[in-house]
C-alpha cells in the first residue's frame, strides 16, 4: 500500500498540496456554494486520506476500497466542518475519516454482529460524544446507558461487539530494536510454572496407585466416563468402582 502510486485511478504523485491560507480561502468559497472550489479542496486533501489508510494496512483489505471509504469520510468532514471553531480542517477530518473506515471494517467483518446490536452501539457512541460536548469529560458506561434509557449490560455488550479484532502479531511498540507484539503481552494462564509442577505431582501420584485404581481414575477423570460405564468395562459393580475410586483419591491426597 505504501508504494502504490495510483489508487482508484488517482495518481497520488500528482496530487496538489495547498497551504493553510489557500485552504481557508477555498473554504469560504465552498460555503458560498462554489462547486469548483469544493472539488479542488477535496483533491487537495486526498493525501490526508492516504495517510489515514496506512494505519489499516495490516488488515488485508483492498487499499482501493479503503481509499474510497476514506474519501466518503473526507467529504462528510467537509460538509460538517464549522469554520467558527478556529481549528485546522485536518484536525477535524482525520477522526471522521478513521471513523468511516472503522465503520466499513465492522460492517464487512467476518465476525457477524446483528444489525440491532450494531445500531445500539452506534447510538451509544453518538450519546457518548453528545455527553462529552456538554460535560467536557468522558462519560462512564452507566451514564451513557442512563441517557439512552437502556440497561447498562446491553450497552456494554453492544460496544464490545463492534470492537475490531486484533492480530496477535500486531506491534504495540517499536523502537530501533525488535518490535513488541500483542502476543508478547498475553499471559498464558494454563501453562504456568505452578501448573507444570502440579501436573508432575499428579503424574507421580498416579504412578504409585495399583494398576486397576489407576485405570479407573483415567477412565473417570480423563476419559469422562461414569462409574456405571467403568463398571461395565472392567466387569465389576458400580459400588466397587465407587469404593476403589475413593481409595485411590485418598491415597493420592496423602502423597500430594
Amino acid at each position: 500500500m505504501a508504494n502504490k502510486v495510483e489508487i482508484c485511478g488517482v495518481n497520488t504523485a500528482k496530487l496538489p498540496v495547498y497551504k493553510d491560507a489557500d485552504m481557508k480561502k477555498m473554504m469560504a468559497k465552498i460555503k458560498g456554494g462554489d462547486r469548483e472550489a469544493r472539488d479542488a479542496f477535496i483533491q487537495g486533501n486526498l493525501r490526508l486520506v492516504l495517510s489515514v489508510i496506512q494505519r489499516f494496512s495490516n488488515r488485508g483489505e483492498n487499499p482501493d476500497d479503503l481509499f474510497q471509504v476514506g474519501c466518503i469520510g473526507l467529504i462528510k468532514a467537509l460538509d460538517n466542518f464549522d469554520t467558527s471553531h478556529n481549528v485546522m480542517f485536518s484536525t477535524y477530518a482525520v477522526p471522521m475519516i478513521i471513523g468511516e473506515i472503522r465503520r466499513y471494517l465492522r460492517d464487512n467483518n467476518t465476525i457477524r454482529v446483528s444489525r440491532s446490536l450494531r445500531d445500539l452501539a452506534y447510538r451509544a457512541l453518538q450519546t457518548k460524544e453528545r455527553l462529552m460536548s456538554t460535560s467536557h469529560k468522558e462519560p462512564s458506561v452507566s451514564e451513557i446507558a442512563l441517557a439512552m434509557e437502556v440497561p447498562t449490560e446491553e450497552v456494554v455488550m453492544a460496544l464490545e461487539a463492534i470492537q475490531d479484532p486484533l492480530s496477535l502479531f500486531e506491534p504495540v511498540f517499536h523502537d530501533e530494536g525488535d518490535a513488541i507484539y500483542i502476543m508478547d503481552q498475553v499471559r498464558d494462564t494454563r501453562n504456568t510454572e505452578e501448573k507444570w509442577t502440579e501436573d508432575l505431582s499428579l503424574s507421580e501420584a498416579m504412578k504409585r496407585l495399583p494398576e486397576r485404581e489407576r485405570s479407573i481414575l483415567a477412565k473417570r477423570f480423563f476419559a469422562g466416563k461414569t462409574q456405571m460405564e467403568v463398571a461395565e468395562e472392567i466387569g465389576i459393580s458400580q459400588a466397587q468402582v465407587s469404593r476403589l475410586e475413593k481409595n485411590a483419591l485418598a491415597s493420592m491426597r496423602k502423597y500430594l
